[in-house]
């Protein structure tokens, strides 16, 4: 296989992949149809545009949700790929079906901040899931993939853009108030989609400069069974040569792994960043060992 092949899916991962941007789409159904939309609160993007014009003209929500998204897909087509075309395809497809089936069931609350709050839970999960699984929900994304080519703005600022248009436009629709909760829902969705993407495990890349390298490296697999890589670099000041450790623990084990550079040498330099994700390697959970 070449590098600019593409490696065919197995039967198992696309079946997985399926019953997840399923199960995300319905949380988005569940998240719109029982705690937003009987309460005149939006979402973001094209199901925010597709609320606003369901409220406004005859048509069902659902219609709206797949009329607006189409054309971004087949627009879009070339700069997303077959696989995301086909997964966000079918996840708007299953959104659409589950907003109609779903729709007339009645709300759980009424309270408009609770029906943001928990609103935007379920739908930051749904969302979530659909995204791990290589999907998407909303045109204005692939669109915003298109601009940033054209534009001298990244991604989440065209986003951020269409979205203050978009939640502002409900103010005028549905009353400042409601725009206002809609401004909370979506901030909540969005913290969750975070926390589905990169989990509550949260990773922590750590890298460690110290003329007692090796030793703080064997007390780090002993201690806590991580794996230690080293890096050789050149001290700027000093000129002399430089043994690096990088290694990823868990935000549990950051603190120990700290007590241990101090008890070998407390004027190391320690750089501690947030990873997003890990895979492969060496990383899995272990005992801290004392």
């Amino acid at each position: 296989m070449t590098p600019s092949q593409h490696k065919k899916e197995t039967a198992t991962k696309t079946l997985k992949r399926g019953l997840f941007l399923t199960l995300g789409a319905l949380l988005v159904a569940v998240a719109l149809e029982v705690f937003l939309v009987p309460n005149h609160i939006i979402d973001g993007g094209v199901v925010g545009v597709s609320i606003i014009l369901s409220y406004l003209f005859p048509l069902p929500l659902s219609a709206f949700l797949l009329i607006l998204n189409i054309p971004f897909l087949i627009f879009g087509y070339k700069q997303i790929g077959k696989t995301f075309t086909i997964s966000t395809l079918y996840s708007v497809s299953v959104l659409a079906l589950g907003v109609h089936f779903i729709h007339g069931s009645p709300t759980v609350t009424s309270d408009f901040l609770l029906a943001a709050v928990f609103g935007g839970i379920t739908l930051g999960l749904g969302v979530g899931l659909i995204l791990r699984y290589n999907g998407s929900l909303d045109g204005t994304e692939i669109l915003a993939i298109i601009l940033t080519r054209r534009l001298p703005f990244s991604v989440g600022e065209i986003i951020m853009f269409f979205n203050i248009f978009i939640l502002g436009s409900a103010g005028f629709v549905f009353g400042w108030d409601k725009a206002m909760y809609s401004l909370i829902a979506y901030f909540i969705a969005f913290k969750t989609i975070d926390l589905v993407l990169e989990g509550l495990d949260e990773s922590k890349a750590v890298t460690i400069i110290s003329n007692n390298a090796q030793d703080i490296a064997e007390a780090i697999m002993a201690r806590l069974g991580r794996g230690v890589t080293y890096l050789y670099g050149k001290g700027g000041f000093s000129g002399e040569e430089k043994e690096i450790l990088y290694c990823v623990v868990t935000r549990l084990e950051l603190a120990k792994l700290r007590q241990i550079v101090l008890d070998y040498d407390p004027d190391a330099f320690v750089a501690v960043e947030h990873v997003a994700e890990v895979m492969g390697g060496r990383f899995a959970k272990k005992a801290i060992h004392p």
